[in-house]
């Protein structure tokens, strides 16, 4: 495990001086000569990547303490392990360096036995943040992520890796590809774990909305603003915001995104005002993003910027391991939501699920699976009967299929109308006000018709 260390002082002798103790110690080193450098050398050496820093405290433009308490104000308990050097004498400041966060310090001028042991000390505690930070990574992700494939195996080491690394990571894969679950892996993983997690489907909205939801507008900004509001960039400050299906933006919407990321601030329509944000930008798309920057259709300069760190999705036909796995996996998700019981799983499902070449999400059937589930036992003509690539499209729970077969005309009608009801609630991620308008019932029959079904229960 290789370490990093930023060495800062104004006095080009004493880096030179430095620089060789600490590459002595098998520590990577980066200078800078006062603390605002510093801050500039983290910023392109990218976040996360900085385990150390040495730092004196007497520097012209921004000093030592200064410079701590900027790391520490933007990364809190995730900032560098820092180590001051004090002059003689200066035993108070590096009491209040301590107490404002500083690991370790040493005076100057040094003794080569104590700067040698203040740096071992260091490094042992960054090696054991970065391990503590890995463990903590995989057990998220396995929180997160179901997978029994080496394909998926490697991505969930690169997520792991970049998740507790504060940069903008850019998610890429097919329609149903489980974009979101990465991202939730991420988040999960992160130091922003317990702070805001703002999720914004950019296809969703009209592009003159758009730009109003995420950096927030004034009253009266526009038709239709009748207050002031925050946006979604203000939502997710401290935290980590996804904008999924990021290729929709306008290219107007994109500057002003491009904005943000670049100078760490938003400025609200109809506002005059810049306000500052500090925000974990995540990203997902299924389109080709370099083709539609060829074609003008995407900003090349917003493309760089969130792509600092690339992952892709495999499609699950890619990885055939992981079949079986999330079968069972979503199999008890619904099993639970539905609130039924043990379900027999005859020979032919797992047959089809892995003879499928599936185009979209295994989620999706299997929730159909147990929601037209007949007399405890899954249904396997539901499922497609041989490999074929096709449009995307699960079956629909018809009524008239071969599955209703032997069934009454109200069983029939029952397993079509719980079908409806699941797939309502499913896109309607489970608000019944919007599934109630979506079926054309008002909420209370909605009510009545989940629990007749024995839907109520998780929705």
């Amino acid at each position: 495990m290789t370490l990093r260390a930023l060495l800062v002082d104004d006095e080009a002798a004493l880096r030179f001086t430095l620089r060789a103790y600490l590459e002595d110690a098998g520590l990577d080193v980066i200078e800078a000569a006062d603390g605002l450098e510093a801050i500039e050398r983290m910023q392109a050496a990218g976040e996360g990547e900085i385990d150390i820093v040495l730092s004196d405290l007497r520097m012209p433009r921004l000093d030592g303490l200064g410079l701590l308490a900027k790391l520490r104000d933007k990364h809190g308990l995730a900032a560098p392990i820092f180590v001051l050097m004090t002059a003689h004498g200066s035993e108070r400041v590096a009491v209040d360096a301590m107490k404002l966060g500083a690991f370790d310090y040493f005076k100057k001028p040094f003794e080569p036995d104590d700067l040698s042991a203040a740096i071992e000390r260091a490094k042992r505690a960054a090696t054991l943040r970065k391990e503590r930070d890995e463990a903590r990574a995989d057990l998220n992700l396995a929180k997160s992520l179901v997978w029994a494939s080496p394909a998926m195996s490697r991505l969930a080491t690169l997520v792991a890796r970049v998740a507790p690394r504060d940069v903008t990571v850019l998610i890429l894969g097919e329609s149903g590809t489980g974009k979101e679950r990465i991202a939730e892996a991420i988040v999960r993983a992160s130091a922003r774990a317990k702070r805001p997690y703002v999720r914004f489907n950019c296809a969703a909205l009209p592009h003159e909305l758009a730009e109003a939801e995420l950096f927030g507008h004034a009253k009266g900004a526009f038709t239709g603003a009748v207050k002031t509001r925050a946006g979604l960039f203000r939502e997710a400050h401290g935290g980590t915001l996804l904008l999924d299906e990021i290729a929709e933006l306008d290219l107007r919407t994109q500057g002003k995104l491009l904005r943000a990321i670049q100078e760490g601030e938003i400025r609200p329509v109809g506002e005059d005002r810049a306000i500052p944000v500090d925000v974990r930008l995540l990203a997902a798309t299924h389109r080709d993003l370099e083709a539609l920057v060829r074609e003008g259709k995407f900003r090349e300069d917003l493309y760089y910027r969130l792509k600092v760190v690339t992952l892709r999705v495999p499609p699950l036909r890619e990885r055939p391991e992981d079949v079986e796995a999330l079968f069972s996996h979503f199999l008890e998700r619904y099993r639970e939501r539905f609130a039924v019981g043990p379900l027999a799983v005859p020979d032919e499902i797992h047959r089809r699920i892995s003879a499928y070449h599936w185009p979209g999400k295994l989620e999706n059937a299997v929730e159909s699976l147990v929601a037209l589930a007949v007399d405890d036992t899954l249904d396997p003509s539901l499922l497609p009967d041989a490999p074929r690539v096709a449009s995307g499209r699960e079956p629909a729970a018809d009524p008239s299929s071969p599955s209703s077969e032997g069934r009454t005309l109200r069983e029939r009608v029952d397993a079509f109308e719980r079908g409806l009801l699941a797939e309502a609630l499913r896109e309607t991620n489970g608000n019944r006000t919007e599934a109630a308008k979506k079926l054309g019932i008002g909420r209370a029959t909605l009510h009545e018709k989940l629990h007749k079904h024995g839907l109520a229960g998780g929705t």
